[in-house]
């Protein structure tokens, strides 16, 4: 029988070695010979998954992106076992962005090697445009929820809140990534807690 290859599986074991190299070297210090080295594999396999350096870039930069979000929603339904308030999710969820720890540092590099190729390359500028949508949508629906169960006030804009915490959330990551002197990771989770409990005033209903 003819072997079955698995692409997505080799996809990713490059998107990891990429990951590696970004988080140890640097972005700069990314080439196909280097990644197939790392990874493990041969030239022609990362330029059959992978023609361009930005090709690369983006499918490492989608796994990341997923694996926090799968890290979010894991959240949510624990929450729901354990019969938390929005308004913990949404804390924890927007801590998952805080480069505070080895793994969310590396995610935090990726992010920010991604970032910064996006001035020049548009499909990479619209794709990290639709991250930042999707985030403030996933935040908006908290916000509505929390109108649902008592936790944010009727009049609250949810879209506005939305922004606000992703915006909180994103500028606390580029400062402690960029000048992690200037303010610590216990430090920046207590303003976004801080921010999370000005929108979430109220007490949760959902379980009564």
């Amino acid at each position: 029988m003819p072997k079955v290859v698995d692409h997505q599986a080799r996809r990713i074991q490059v998107a990891d070695a990429v990951q590696e190299l970004i988080t140890e070297q640097g972005l700069d210090r990314v080439t196909v010979a280097r990644t197939a080295s790392t990874a493990g594999v041969s030239v022609g396999h990362v330029q059959h998954y992978f023609p361009t350096k930005d090709e690369m870039l983006l499918f490492t930069h989608e796994r990341v992106v997923r694996q926090i979000l799968d890290r979010v929603s894991a959240l949510g339904e624990r929450a729901t076992r354990q019969r938390l308030p929005i308004r913990d999710v949404v804390v924890k969820g927007l801590a998952e962005w805080l480069p505070a720890d080895p793994r969310r540092r590396s995610a935090h590099r990726v992010t920010l090697a991604f970032l910064g190729r996006t001035v020049d390359n548009p499909r990479l500028a619209q794709a990290h445009a639709e991250t930042g949508r999707l985030i403030r949508s996933m935040l908006a629906t908290a916000v509505h929820n929390g109108k649902e169960c008592g936790e944010v006030p009727d009049g609250t804009d949810q879209d506005l809140a939305a922004l606000e915490l992703h915006s909180l959330a994103e500028g606390l990551a580029l400062q402690l990534g960029s000048d992690p002197d200037a303010a610590t990771s216990r430090t920046a989770l207590a303003l976004v807690t801080a921010r999370v409990q000005a929108v979430f005033p109220g007490r949760c209903r959902q379980y009564e």
